[in-house]
């Protein structure tokens, strides 16, 4: 298949990314809005014999201080056929194009998983001594084309980025978590539960814990809850104006993409949640709670209506987005993936974030000037 590429309206990409069962939720047209200060375009492939697109990218261009050249970034991207025998038509047209357009260099998240481990596999590699790490323990599915397509990257030149631990700050997590939901009942989902959330779930029911969906006039109650969050677990929050910004963007594309959750008690509301939808992919995107009202277990209770209403939605998998790779129970993130396995999924390896340095120098310089912030 011959392809060419060129810029496309944000119309066209959203209708291809509709005619998908499902993509990154940072491939839509809107997540542009939502990350205002890069500056956006939409890329569509298209075969040359019948004039149809094949596929499509969002790509965000962040500018050097002080010149006119970019950082070329597709998070979780480009929506392409990644398994293509002949990968270098797809990616050698970008790179020209990204060059064209001022870039100095090119990061992207191919969506391609090469690894999983079930629940029951990592809990087994907590209890043992020798298990430092997920890749410690063989994998229960290995996706064998996933290593070619790393292969084909390096040997065009691209080079393996550095891992983006649990996901925190703007590099995409490599460890996710994720519940599958195709082909399974509701009551198989529970019953993959471990006893501990399954207990919470009863707990929070009994207490009387409800949970509701809130509105965009909702988010400065969100807030509060997140930075709340954000003083406990270390981490500088994303202002207001960010989630208000994200529900309006993503919400006038799609009126179910972004959703947002609440568990309270007694009238007041201990945790929140935000939820992503793609297609049949769902995501929890971010999650917080105060320091209060732990006992009710309100996050748990959270969690299983949010699955419930993914489950409701048609979707094939509930993805809990980044984990660290660590099961070592010192580590700081430990308590993060052990809050997930308890929910029976699967952990998921990525490919990892992949750069191309199209200018050498500036690369380097790009380089130096983010490992000293």
């Amino acid at each position: 298949m011959s392809l060419t590429l060129r810029t496309i309206s944000r119309e066209q990409h959203l209708a291809y990314i509709q005619s998908l069962p499902s993509a990154s939720h940072m491939q839509v047209p809107a997540w542009a809005d939502v990350k205002a200060e890069w500056r956006s375009e939409n890329l569509g492939w298209f075969d040359e014999r019948t004039g149809e697109m094949v596929g499509a990218g969002l790509v965000l261009y962040r500018q050097l201080p002080k010149i006119k050249r970019y950082l070329a970034y597709l998070p979780e991207g480009p929506v392409i056929n990644w398994f293509s025998p002949n990968l270098e038509d797809w990616l050698q047209p970008m790179l020209a194009h990204l060059k064209h357009q001022g870039a100095f260099s090119v990061k992207m998240g191919p969506p391609v998983i090469i690894r999983r481990w079930n629940a029951e596999t990592i809990k087994k590699g907590i209890q043992s001594p020798d298990v430092k790490r997920l890749r410690d323990m063989e994998a229960d599915f290995i996706e064998p084309r996933a290593f070619e397509v790393a292969d084909k990257l390096r040997r065009m030149g691209w080079q393996q980025g550095e891992d983006g631990g649990a996901g925190f700050g703007d590099v995409q997590p490599r460890y996710i978590f994720q519940v599958p939901l195709a082909n399974r009942s509701l009551e198989e989902v529970h019953k993959q539960f471990n006893q501990l959330w399954r207990r919470n779930i009863k707990k929070a029911e009994k207490a009387g814990v409800e949970v509701v969906q809130g509105g965009y006039q909702d988010l400065e109650e969100w807030q509060r809850l997140y930075e709340i969050t954000a003083v406990r677990d270390h981490f500088r929050p994303r202002p207001l104006s960010y989630f208000q910004r994200m529900w309006t963007a993503l919400n006038t594309e799609d009126p179910n993409r972004m959703r947002l959750y609440f568990a309270r008690h007694n009238g007041v509301n201990l945790s929140a949640a935000t939820m992503l939808i793609v297609g049949g992919h769902v995501w929890y995107s971010y999650g917080a709670s105060d320091n209060i009202g732990r006992e009710v277990r309100p996050s748990n209770a959270m969690q299983w209506r949010m699955l419930r209403d993914a489950y409701a939605l048609g979707a094939t998998v509930y993805d809990l987005r980044g984990i660290s790779d660590s099961l070592d129970e010192t580590d700081h993130l430990f308590g993060l993936i052990q809050f997930k396995v308890g929910t029976g999924g699967q952990a998921a390896e990525y490919l990892g974030e992949w750069d191309f340095p199209l200018n050498k120098l500036l690369h380097k310089a790009l380089d130096i000037y983010m490992s000293r912030r």
